[in-house]
């Protein structure tokens, strides 16, 4: 019997035995968290990138597609504030302390809380905004005309049902993660943009019937009705609850029963870490998303544009690195934290250094492969149509200003769930506002000089500032940070991403000139000659720099695809 096995029920006891695994044990469960994780927000990703092809392919930058994105708001929204920042924050940090302290049937006892007082007040709220979906598009929607209000206000009666889908999936998920048990949430996404592309693609054209004119005798073809983009809504609800039931597998044997008990001492304590997250999301949705539109728009057309195409670039190795690592780690930090012993504490370090070891291992040198390759990369992606080489060189120095701070925002993201494993969600808030204060501060003062670019760097400033004084207050608070070798893995790895991307560098001129037709075909086999070659430097120098982060991966790798011999 195992903590991963969610079939079986365990009593407390038996749950503090198993609660303690070795530290070998606990890094190779890490590790290999890490690798499921990573490979279903690769997943994810590259379909939801595949979903908005297939919007533009099939609808255009049209009025309908602008009324699905405003549609689509409503829930996202309402997802986002109400249950969505609550998982991460809040929800696995308690009940990976319930199943460690209690086992368990307390587990499934406060999961079967959660869920039914979730059920019903989403019952609630669904109700009421069907029936004030008008007056909720003529708000969001305000410059929309009457037809195309119409339109996002069917669309969002149609999405609406999918905020209750989105939030029992993120209950569920939550419960997952705090049995660490990860495959089934890891790969949601990919079944959400999944159902989308393929509703859109499969229904769009029974939906969309080609209205047709006369014009001298000639049958002329002049757009597809508006309706066609309920196909994607429809998709959209239906990814939303295919999500949902993907992880009813992971929860075999749950004894959940239909409980409204909203005095119970972990719903208090889970309405209570949220707050500060939520109090965060209010001011970055209601003040600082608005404040950089508002400056990126002063600054030319096409300024949004670059912002969203380098950040979409950004998320990849931040989905990657970042993201998986540090929600693989949650788990295991809170179930240590909630032990209180000093055995346990001393865990806690060891992982959470386990945890910046190998994210500075693999963010250093995806960030500056990525700094070097931007604009062959960006080239490939977007220079198409009527995306120019100008817009590819502007899309590049944005890209690269942001990412001077996606090293910081990888470690940072880290300490901030080791906060969270501690049950302390005010300190990242606060910390945040601040952080958010300086980015106004030095994005006003540097606009007039810098224009757009003021935003890039005020927002990397942001995350160094967030990194350095979040690791300065978990220093304190965990009593420093142990024997992790955390500075010597950081100069070793920046040495080898630093000779990486000088031998990107080198490459990219004389691949160019071999290369050198804009051709689909080329341009892949640059990035991918580049990519591969510069990837080879870093590991190999890695590797003989004594990265011990580099060579554990190494070896996990091979030993799965069975080049070492090993069984």
């Amino acid at each position: 019997m195992t903590l991963n096995d969610p079939t079986t029920d365990s009593s407390p006891n038996l749950i503090a035995v198993e609660a303690t695994p070795t530290q070998e044990e606990t890094n190779a469960g890490v590790a290999r968290a890490s690798s499921i994780i990573a490979l279903g927000n690769l997943a994810g990703r590259i379909l939801g990138l595949v979903r908005e092809i297939a919007l533009t392919n099939l609808f255009g930058a049209s009025r309908a597609v602008d009324a699905l994105k405003v549609a689509s708001t409503v829930p996202t929204g309402f997802y986002d504030l109400l249950i969505g920042g609550h998982v991460n924050s809040a929800i696995i940090p308690v009940l990976s302390e319930v199943v460690t302290r209690e086992g368990k049937q307390a587990l499934w006892g406060l999961v079967s809380v959660l869920l039914s007082l979730v059920s019903v007040a989403l019952a609630l709220l669904l109700l009421v905004i069907h029936f004030l979906a008008p007056g909720v598009i003529g708000i969001i929607g305000s410059g929309f005309d009457g037809q195309k209000a119409a339109l996002a206000t069917d669309l969002l009666r149609l999405l609406t049902p999918s905020l209750m889908f989105m939030s029992l999936f993120a209950i569920a998920s939550g419960t997952l993660y705090a049995l660490r048990s990860f495959t089934w949430p890891a790969f949601a996404g990919v079944v959400f943009n999944g159902c989308v592309v393929l509703a859109t693609i499969v229904l769009s054209p029974p939906l969309q019937l080609l209205s047709q004119v006369t014009f001298e005798g000639v049958h002329w073809f002049v757009g597809r009705p508006d309706s066609g983009i309920a196909a994607a809504a429809f998709g959209w609800l239906l990814g939303s609850l295919a999500q949902l039931l993907l992880q009813l597998p992971g929860m075999r044997g749950a004894r959940l029963r239909f409980t409204i008990n909203w005095r119970h001492p972990a719903v208090k304590q889970i309405s209570k870490l949220y707050a500060p997250v939520m109090f965060s999301l209010i001011m970055d949705i209601l003040l600082i998303r608005p404040f950089s539109y508002s400056l990126a728009s002063q600054t030319g057309d096409g300024s949004i544009g670059y912002m969203n195409w380098a950040t979409t670039l950004i998320q990849f190795p931040q989905g990657l690195v970042a993201s998986a690592i540090s929600v693989a780690i949650l788990p295991t930090l809170a179930r240590q934290a909630a032990l209180l012993t000093e055995e346990s504490s001393r865990a806690f370090r060891d992982t959470l250094g386990l945890g910046l070891r190998l994210a500075i291992t693999l963010i250093l040198p995806a960030t500056i492969g990525l700094m070097v390759l931007a604009q062959p990369i960006i080239a490939l992606l977007f220079q198409h149509g009527a995306f120019t080489a100008h817009d590819t060189a502007m899309t590049a120095m944005t890209l690269r200003l942001y990412l001077i701070g996606l090293p910081f925002a990888a470690v940072d993201l880290l300490l901030v769930y080791a906060f969270y494993a501690r049950q302390d969600t005010f300190t990242p808030a606060l910390i945040g506002a601040f952080s958010l204060g300086m980015y106004m501060l030095v994005a006003v003062w540097l606009f007039p000089r810098m224009g757009l670019f003021s935003l890039m760097i005020a927002d990397s400033m942001k995350h160094i500032i967030h990194a350095l004084v979040s690791a300065y207050l978990l220093r304190r608070r965990i009593g420093g940070y142990g024997e992790q070798r955390l500075l010597a893995t950081l100069s070793r790895t920046g040495l080898a991403a630093g000779a990486m991307g000088l031998a990107a560098g080198l490459v990219i001129p004389p691949l160019s000139g071999v290369f050198g037709a804009t051709t689909l075909v080329n341009e892949i086999l640059l990035v991918s000659l580049a990519g591969g070659i510069s990837s080879a430097v870093y590991v190999l120098l890695a590797l003989g720099l004594g990265v011990h982060e580099a060579r554990w991966i190494s070896g996990m790798v091979l030993r799965r695809i069975g080049l070492n011999g090993a069984k």
